[in-house]
């Protein structure tokens, strides 16, 4: 009985620590909601497939034939992502950031399955504005880089960013609870998924980044299809891609975008 209780004990608390690394919501009125204004973001709310409200915010880029819809993280709420707000938007694309399931203004509790439902409400929203699938790019960063991968996979779109991507949840788990955490995690398979991505592709990682570790980026690169890119930022850890990359991020983007818009023989103008 004793060793059956220390099993149970083991068990509960190992699958305590891989649940928490998976959702990490911050619902409102928790997060920066002033920075709304000084972004000029505008409310948005979508309705996912299984009838929950969504809130998301809208940015856009006067003159540009693209827009970006920007899958999270798995912390906080989208108040906490001005630092790529401010880049995205100068680099040449509007942008379209929604509160997962369970974040910030949105309805519901966040799932794998949920996700996916999420990320087709913003891009049936785009469409539903007018935007079609070739100007529509990915964008998911670490958690959201799953659901990305995801989307991408079912749906036509311009271009795929991925930042600070893991190659699945049970690898990821593995990594921070040595071997049994495989055992807990499953789900948010990229590796298993990204050879259905045919859009353009770039990669972003930092080479210091010991949350998703950057082994784990260029093991999708070398799965992903062409055309694809692999932008190292060197020194960059798992939260501060922008800032280490400084105006080079800024300046990657613009490339990534262009390249897109030459594809279709359109410009993106210079980058403000």
């Amino acid at each position: 009985m004793y060793f059956l209780g220390l099993a149970a004990l083991v068990y509960g608390a190992v699958y305590l620590v891989v649940s928490r690394m998976l959702f990490r919501p911050l619902r409102y009125p928790g997060g920066k909601w002033h920075t709304q204004a000084e972004l000029g973001a505008r409310d948005v709310w979508l309705r996912t497939s299984d009838g929950l409200r969504l809130h998301a915010w809208f940015l856009e880029a006067p003159g540009s034939r693209l827009v970006t819809m920007y899958l999270k993280g798995n912390g906080t709420n989208l108040t906490n992502r001005l630092g790529h707000l401010r880049e995205i938007t100068p680099a040449g694309s509007s942008v379209l950031i929604l509160d997962y399931r369970g974040y910030g203004k949105s309805q519901g509790r966040p799932t794998e399955r949920g996700l996916y439902r999420d990320a087709d409400a913003g891009y049936d929203w785009l469409i539903g504005t007018g935007y079609q699938p070739g100007q529509i790019v990915v964008l998911g960063e670490s958690l959201g880089s799953a659901v990305a991968v995801d989307l991408a996979r079912r749906r036509p779109c311009a271009g795929v960013i991925l930042e600070c991507p893991f190659t699945s949840f049970s690898a990821l788990a593995g990594t921070i609870v040595p071997w049994a955490g495989r055992l807990f995690a499953s789900g948010f398979n990229s590796l298993r998924k990204i050879a259905g991505v045919h859009a353009p592709l770039l990669i972003i990682h930092g080479d210091q980044d010991t949350i998703t570790p950057y082994a784990m980026g260029r093991a999708l690169f070398e799965a992903a299809n062409e055309p694809k890119s692999f932008w190292t930022v060197e020194g960059a850890t798992h939260i501060d891609i922008v800032q280490v990359a400084g105006p080079l991020y800024r300046a990657r983007l613009y490339a990534f975008y262009e390249s897109i818009l030459a594809r279709s023989g359109a410009s993106a103008g210079t980058p403000t």
